[in-house]
């Protein structure tokens, strides 16, 4: 017999031990409980989950020997009766949802316009702002109605001048540039 086995030997190896070792759990594994909850809680000495009222101690509930089912309901009455815990305040970090945030829920406005930005439209509409006449008051008579008209984007895009490369390499800051000095080993002394 070989010392070392290949990899299918050991793997049906161990699936074997493995079917093995769940049939002795299973064997030792003590049967369902069968006994109503009015059995169960009698044996611990335990009142009935649906029954607690304020202020009652649930911590019996919460011992191995009790069954899940009995301990979620005790659990569920506590929640129900504590204020504390059945309203929440809405200030826990875990209760917001975070997803719609990143999602307008209607329609998104904005000054900016592909391909001309924020700064050409602000512009526009201030110098349109400084053109525009203030109306005269005048006794007696009713004032004149205005009329905001809004400027067309091919009216903006004439009105702003694109700023000239050269000005912008001028005041683009210039590269550092890295410099290294290295040392020369001394020389051992003799």
């Amino acid at each position: 017999m070989k010392a070392e086995r290949d990899f299918w030997s050991r793997r049906r190896a161990g699936v074997q031990a493995e079917a093995e070792a769940e049939a002795r759990a299973q064997a030792v594994a003590p049967p369902e409980d069968t006994r109503s909850d009015a059995e169960i809680l009698a044996e611990f000495n335990l009142p009935d989950p649906d029954t607690l009222i304020s202020g009652d101690d649930v911590a019996a509930f919460m011992a191995r020997a009790v069954p899940e089912h009995l301990r979620r309901r005790a659990l569920r009455r506590l929640w129900r009766l504590n204020p504390v815990l059945a309203n929440l305040d809405g200030l826990n970090d875990y209760d917001g949802d975070f997803t719609t945030g990143s999602v307008p829920t209607g329609m998104l406005q904005t000054s900016y316009q592909v391909g001309k930005g924020l700064r050409a439209h602000i512009e526009a509409l201030a110098a349109q702002a400084e053109n525009t006449p203030e109306p005269e008051e005048t006794v007696g008579e009713e004032p004149p109605v205005i009329v905001e008209t809004k400027a067309e984007p091919a009216a903006v895009a004439e009105t702003v001048e694109e700023p000239d490369v050269e000005d912008i390499e001028d005041h683009a800051p210039r590269p550092r540039r890295m410099a290294f000095t290295f040392k020369q080993p001394q020389e051992a002394q003799a």
